[in-house]
């Protein structure tokens, strides 16, 4: 697991370009999207309305509001998260996280570095790619 110490030079803030201070963060999220998308947090599964949103619309990033997913691309997993086959071009970053005892790939966004979940190569063709996102993550906007 990366030490805080490192975590923060990893999403040092020069990194992206939009940067807010903590209490900027603080007042802008709630709880628990700060705790997921701040402090690596995981929502609980199961737990968010835009879990079954399928309408046709954006998912945006509730940090930055940069578009992240098409709903297209968004298809049900059965693993409690929204999961989507492929982001917007640019709008995300991916990096090997090696918490929780495991090697995955972390996915933040590329505007705000917010941590928005991880990418599994376990998704339906033709990406095979599951981006597993939390959903306190995301805003919905129809089209």
């Amino acid at each position: 697991m990366l030490s805080e110490t490192l975590k923060e030079v990893v999403m040092a803030p020069h990194r992206f370009s939009l940067v807010r201070t903590e209490a900027e963060w603080l007042a802008r999220l709630t709880p628990e999207q700060y705790t997921v998308m701040r402090r690596d947090g995981t929502e609980m599964p199961n737990s968010c309305a835009l879990l079954h949103e399928m309408r046709a619309g954006t998912f945006a990033c509730a940090g930055c509001d940069q578009p992240l997913f098409e709903s297209k691309l968004k298809f049900e997993s059965g693993t409690g998260w929204p999961s989507f086959t492929v982001p917007v071009q640019g709008s995300v970053e991916e990096e090997v996280d090696h918490s929780h005892g495991m090697v995955r790939t972390e996915v933040h966004c590329a505007t705000c570095g917010s941590h928005l979940g991880h990418v599994f190569p376990d998704g339906p063709p033709p990406t095979g790619l599951r981006y597993c996102i939390n959903g306190v993550a995301l805003n919905f906007t129809p089209a």
